[in-house]
């Protein structure tokens, strides 16, 4: 299976780079399934429904999330709906929406797509690991599903490597989102499951983590609230990652970075 997984979506610019690139991607690089995390999509806040429709539209076939989920307070009944879009499975139960979900591609294969979010300087969530762990219980990778793509949003470096390993052999990729600055050690580990401490954002990165960088950096100069963050409206750099995997044991054969646009080195798998 040829899959790409593209971190964070942040604001207009990552938006109209995601549906004016992603078709031709998608067809250039043959890909069977496109993952995208949408959880900055809306300003750099959260994830309005228009805005999955249009994802979906383009060519995404699960849209995944994190701890800006209920910015948008819209998207509430649109998760109840819509299952390709994804809140952290890790969210106490009763909460609106799902963390996991399977999807058909072509040939009539499966993958399964999980989100989590850490706990690591992250809100107290349930342990994503133990969520993880139940998920993956439920199928058989390689044959129930030929793919399962882990994405791990969390703050520490060290939380998302211990993923990584906690899960080598039992999933095709764990990558991790949030941080928005993507990470040169792509791999695959020694149990066959690509992994990557962070994809990287969509964005503009003339800017502070995809924020217009003066009323971002003022805040760590004066320590105290100040104008509204807003995101920078430079041209995007699409950033994530190419893997390809077997079949028949669904670990991965193939991992490499993406990147296309904006200021970024270019990288094309």
């Amino acid at each position: 299976m040829k899959i790409l997984f593209l971190g964070d979506i942040v604001g207009r610019t990552g938006r109209d780079a995601l549906i004016q690139r992603l078709p031709a991607l998608r067809a250039l690089l043959d890909l069977d399934l496109v993952v995208v995390n949408g959880e900055n999509a809306s300003h750099g806040f959260g994830l309005a429904p228009d805005m999955a429709r249009t994802f979906l539209t383009a060519g995404t076939d699960v849209i995944t999330l994190g701890n800006h989920a209920w910015d948008r307070r819209e998207i509430i009944p649109y998760l109840e709906e819509e299952k390709r879009v994804l809140r952290p499975a890790n969210f106490p139960p009763g909460t609106p929406g799902h963390g996991a979900v399977v999807v058909e591609v072509r040939g009539g294969r499966k993958a399964l797509v999980m989100n989590v979010m850490g706990r690591l300087f992250m809100d107290p969530l349930d342990d994503p690991f133990r969520a993880v762990q139940l998920e993956l219980q439920r199928h058989t990778l390689g044959r129930t599903i030929q793919a399962a793509i882990i994405d791990v949003h969390a703050e520490a470096s060290s939380e998302k490597q211990a993923f990584g390993h906690s899960f080598d052999g039992m999933a095709s990729l764990i990558i991790g989102t949030h941080t928005h600055v993507p990470t040169a050690d792509h791999q695959i580990l020694p149990g066959g499951t690509a992994y990557q401490t962070d994809a990287g954002m969509c964005g503009d990165y003339d800017s502070v983590i995809g924020m217009q960088k003066g009323g971002a950096a003022m805040r760590f100069w004066k320590k105290m609230p100040g104008e509204k963050l807003a995101p920078a409206e430079g041209e995007a750099t699409l950033c994530g990652l190419y893997l390809e995997t077997d079949d028949a044991t669904g670990l991965a054969t193939r991992v490499a970075p993406l990147r296309q646009g904006g200021r970024l080195s270019q990288v094309l798998p």
